[in-house]
This record gives structure tokens, C-alpha cells and sequence, in this order.
């Protein structure tokens, strides 16, 4: 089984990491952990160094606890469901696991929803985790 986990180290993302541990564990599946940098910012070292160096803690993590990982820093322009969609798709996820926050409908108007485009377009089942 191959799990993508939409990674981007805060507290939701780190409880779609334990979800997705568990689920590798028991279908003996490989993880793959992703973090987007919503519209490119290629020229932003200093972001892009912090997300590889959280990319690198998690992967020690589920490596530590026996299961196989890849992770990838995702710098191409697009908007983070975009890119979560399009990385799915190339990769044959088999389930995408993705941490949310409680948003008012409001605010998922004005600011999007990474998670809600994801379920929405992935060609994949998408496990949402709090």
C-alpha cells in the first residue's frame, strides 16, 4: 500500500503522520511524506531549508519504527491541492491521509481549503485526521 501524507509540520499533519504509520503498519504499506510550497518560492532558502530539515526528523521517525519512507519537497508553481493531486496521480498513491482544521464556511471561501480540493479531485480515498 502506498500513503501519501500531506505534511507541513503542524500539529493536524503530525496526527495524519501517526495515522498514516499505523495503516503502513498494518497493510505493510511505504509512506510517502510531502510538503508543498504553496506558489514556488524557489528563491526562499531559508523555507525551503526548514522543510527539508522537518522532512528529514520525519522520515528518521517512521525509519526508526521500521517502515519505509520517501519524502518530497514539492517547489512547482502550483497551489498546494494542485500539486498534492498531481503528485498522486504520478506516484499510484493508494490513500492520501491529510491533517485538517475546523474552518467556517467563510473561511474556506476567502482562503481555500488545501484538503477540501484534495478530496475532491485525488484519484485516490482520502483520509482526513483532527
Amino acid at each position: 500500500m502506498r500513503i501519501l501524507v500531506c505534511y507541513d509540520s503542524s500539529e493536524q499533519s503530525k496526527n495524519a503522520i501517526k495515522m498514516a504509520q499505523s495503516q503502513a503498519t498494518a497493510f505493510n504499506g511505504k509512506i510517502f511524506v510531502v510538503t508543498t510550497l504553496e506558489k514556488g518560492v524557489p528563491d526562499n532558502q531559508n523555507e525551503i531549508n526548514a522543510a527539508k530539515k522537518e522532512l528529514e526528523a520525519v522520515a528518521t521517525q517512521l525509519k526508526s519504527g521500521g517502515i519505509e519512507c520517501q519524502t518530497d519537497l514539492l517547489i512547482h508553481g502550483l497551489g498546494p491541492g494542485e500539486d498534492l493531486v498531481k503528485y498522486t496521480a504520478e506516484k499510484e498513491i493508494d490513500m492520501a491521509v491529510i491533517g485538517i482544521v475546523k474552518k467556517s464556511k467563510v473561511g474556506k471561501l476567502f482562503f481555500g481549503s488545501t484538503a477540501q480540493y484534495l478530496i475532491l479531485n485525488a484519484p485516490c480515498p482520502v483520509l482526513t485526521v483532527k
